[in-house]
């Protein structure tokens, strides 16, 4: 089993893909931090990513290294979490993301984390991998 916590804290930025309709919507995100298999992200509750996580709680959060040596996935559902100690730690560890929101307290900051079902990895030398958890 690959350790996929360490890789998304070596690679924190990827592409996330969620549901609208028929629909399927990427956007650039970044991975915050993980506790077992949730592995947190935060956005605003005024944006359409939130809109389509609400209404179809599947997600895969796919990022890679400079190199392109592995590729990961990350899939599974996906759940908001309305904690301030985990809104709090978001902000403490990304100086960006506090620049953006200011409070753990602020209305529009919204935490949710994908529930890790399965990890799928792609390299030149292994091929693609698929990790059900």
């Amino acid at each position: 089993m690959i350790d996929f916590v360490s890789f998304l804290s070596e690679n924190p930025n990827g592409v996330l893909a969620t549901q609208d309709g028929v629909k399927v919507k990427t956007r650039v995100f970044q991975y915050l931090f993980a506790d077992n298999n949730k592995v947190y992200f935060c956005t605003s509750n005024q944006k359409p990513v939130y809109e389509q996580l609400k209404n179809e709680a599947y997600a895969s959060f796919c990022t890679y290294p400079n190199n392109f040596s592995k590729v990961i996935s990350v899939n599974g559902s996906v759940t908001f979490v309305d904690d301030l100690a985990l809104k709090t730690r978001a902000l403490d560890e990304n100086p960006g993301i506090k620049a953006i929101y200011e409070t753990p307290k602020n209305p529009v900051f919204e935490i949710f984390y994908i529930d890790a079902e399965e990890i799928e990895t792609f390299s030149f030398t292994d091929g693609p991998i698929t990790y059900t958890l």
